[in-house]
């Protein structure tokens, strides 16, 4: 697609931004990346609010049609599934898919950025332009106002589109709101975050089971921990924020210490700079964002968080985000520069599966903290395995069409609620999975599950 005099203007420089830069330079488009913050690539960028990511088949897919796989595969590390810590210190592994090449990988968010930054330079066709902060948008001239942050200049840019990847607290976004007849809803968590870490041992290998998503569900609150290059691991505690058992509650360095004893007690020898961190990093807040229209006529798009922040308990955020660019990158395919069609067809396409896994990850929030211990939900998990290993024609497991393949997320989420039926009835009348009653499994799959799998995945 030949090049304009006009750059395209893409808000935000995080993880959607700069693979979307990267979509549209191979396009063949001038693209200008304005960002608010700092270059991380050369200005140390405080820690505490950056949750480990899992990137699984839709980044994947994403990273593989740009040509960029390879290179960030060097900096990730394969979950084979979740490592299980009760709080007597046994252990329990819950494999993640059906066999070892069902992985998520485990990979640093600020890692990941600046690689992607890296590769869309080289790239070429794409300027970034750092400390500029987007202050709003006008629409009818297609203008958006930043400020430099460094000077507190204020000045406009216009060119052939707006896109706006600026995250869950978008300005491009918050002017949309203004135009009218727009839709906005948000819905916090009563329980934030904070980072931690597990150090590396003293010969730099890793302290616990490398290949593994680290979890010690408490009912009410959990810990989590994912692995890194260095052989450390980064933690989130996911807490309430106020009340009796909170963070408000946490506010002395011996009540951290007390509480980590008695919850945790497997993990406090390995965090020897625990109450430091503690008080050091902030404590982050989980809201899930939704809102339509996603774009103006032709000026501008809402894509990633921007459009649908959600928590992060399916590891589904930015790979939900990377999957935008691919669609969006196949609406311009389809629609080339009629801008205003190409953003409908993406809306159209994107809403209804952003809602769909907006829903599934505070789902599985509850999953992860209240159940993976759960007797009757572990047997279930093991019925799935062996449906998906009778039936692989019909029957695959919720969390395998969300992560291991590109099924539409509200599709996975239909099927799933009908696959749990299944799940019920079956495990009802067994205590074992190698003893469940397989004509009756079979009966009930061709009764409720119509749709064979391969008509539900994408062509």
């Amino acid at each position: 697609m030949a090049t304009t005099s006009k750059p395209i203007i893409v808000v935000g420089a995080g993880l959607a931004g700069s693979l979307l830069g990267v979509y549209l330079a191979r396009r063949g488009f001038q693209v200008d990346v304005y960002e608010r913050r700092p270059d991380m690539r050369k200005t140390r960028i405080s820690a505490g609010r950056s949750i480990n990511l899992a990137l699984s088949t839709r980044g994947i897919h994403a990273l593989k049609e740009v040509g960029l796989y390879d290179d960030i595969m060097k900096i990730s590390i394969p979950m084979k599934g979740r490592m299980v810590h009760h709080l007597d210190g046994t252990l329990h592994s819950q494999p993640y898919g059906k066999n070892e090449s069902e992985v998520i990988n485990a990979v640093s968010r600020g890692e990941l950025n600046m690689r992607l930054m890296d590769l869309a330079e080289a790239q070429g066709g794409i300027h970034f332009h750092f400390n500029q902060r987007c202050i709003g948008m006008g629409f009818d001239e297609g203008l958006v106002y930043l400020k430099d942050e460094t000077t507190a200049h204020t000045y406009t840019v216009t060119g052939e589109t707006v896109i706006g990847t600026d995250g869950s607290a978008s300005a491009i976004r918050a002017d949309m709101q203004k135009v009218g007849r727009f839709n906005y809803s948000q819905q916090f968590l009563e329980h934030g975050y904070k980072e931690l870490l597990i150090p590396p041992a003293p010969r730099g290998e890793f302290q616990i089971e490398k290949n593994a998503l680290h979890i010690w569900p408490r009912k009410t609150y959990m810990l989590i921990a994912l692995p890194n290059l260095d052989g450390s691991f980064t933690c989130t505690l996911f807490y309430p924020y106020s009340g009796e058992n909170s963070f408000e509650s946490l506010d002395r360095e011996d009540k951290v210490s007390s509480f980590f004893q008695e919850q945790f007690p497997d993990v406090l020898p390995l965090m020897p700079r625990l109450t430091e961190e503690f008080f050091a990093n902030p404590t982050g807040s989980l809201v899930t964002i939704k809102c339509d229209p996603w774009h103006v006529d032709d000026k501008a798009l809402l894509l990633g968080d921007a459009a649908h922040a959600i928590v992060p308990f399916y590891g589904q955020g930015m790979n939900c985000a990377f999957e935008d660019c691919t669609v969006l990158n196949g609406c311009i395919e389809q629609h080339g520069r009629d801008w205003e069609n190409v953003f409908r067809s993406f809306e159209r396409l994107r809403k209804a599966n952003a809602d769909a896994i907006a829903d599934l990850a505070v789902e599985n929030f509850y999953e992860m903290r209240d159940l993976v211990t759960d007797p009757r939900f572990i047997l279930k998990k093991e019925i799935e395995h062996v449906l998906e290993e009778k039936f692989p024609d019909r029957f695959v497991p919720k969390y395998s069409m969300v992560t291991f393949h590109r099924v539409p997320y509200s599709v996975a989420m239909k099927r799933g609620k009908i696959q749990e039926e299944i799940l019920d009835e079956l495990a009802a009348n067994t205590e074992r999975a190698d003893r469940i009653d397989l004509e009756q499994a079979s009966h009930l799959i061709q009764l409720k599950l119509v749709d064979a799998f391969s008509e539900v995945m994408p062509s």
